[in-house]
């Protein structure tokens, strides 16, 4: 139809170039992420004690890992199962572990004061501010998400490793630098172990979200 009306002279819809497109979608979503991020600032109030903040230019660094599927319900039901020592974690993971109705409901229990929070109720995102609680909010994109600290969750994985494996700096590095193919729990926790410390160290020194991706 375009060139039709070319043809014929007739006059045509002026339309932006797609670097025009791209900047202008850019810029809406930039929008929305600032307008989000000051709704979870409100929300959290005085809960948090330093400005909800992160570097959202083009230019700002970001990181990313892979525990896999396995890999982080491995690591969770170890967590869960580090804080009831009477129950035997499994040595392979159940298909539905999400729903394991032995340890992993114990610590999610309304009431129970777990101490890998963070860790274990279902998180999906961490924001770089220090908190105690975890809370379920509207992701940018307004889907429901649990959301913590990344400061927390960084000390509840050192917590966890005091508690369980002991494992030097230098020992826990090396265990995220081959993915296992055994598949049981336990090697494969220490896989997403590794790979969970390393993102929210550079989270925490970086000042920026850490988010799982599905």
């Amino acid at each position: 139809m375009e060139r039709a009306a070319r043809e014929r002279g007739l006059p045509q819809p002026v339309r932006p170039s797609g670097h025009a497109k791209a900047a202008t979608s850019q810029a809406r979503i930039h929008a929305q992420v600032l307008a989000w991020r000051s709704t979870l600032a409100a929300a959290l109030g005085k809960r948090i004690r330093v400005p909800l903040d992160w570097d959202e230019t083009d230019e700002a660094r970001w990181f990313t890992g892979r525990p896999g599927w396995d890999g982080l319900g491995s690591l969770v039901l170890w967590a869960a199962y580090a804080e009831h020592p009477s129950l035997r974690v499994p040595e392979t993971l159940p298909e539905e572990w999400d729903h394991d109705d032995i340890a992993l409901t114990r610590s999610t229990a309304e009431g129970f004061k777990s101490r890998y929070s963070h860790l274990v109720r279902n998180v999906e995102m961490w924001l770089p501010v220090s908190f105690e609680i975890t809370f379920e909010g509207e992701d940018v994109g307004g889907r429901r998400v649990v959301m913590g600290s990344v400061s927390t969750l960084r000390r509840q994985l050192a917590e966890l490793n005091a508690a369980t494996w002991k494992a030097a700096a230098e020992e826990v590095a090396a265990w995220g630098r081959v993915r296992p193919e055994s598949g049981g729990v336990e090697e494969s926790a220490r896989y997403a172990f590794a790979i969970f410390c390393e993102l929210a160290r550079l989270a925490e020194v970086e000042r920026l979200p850490m988010k799982l991706d599905h």
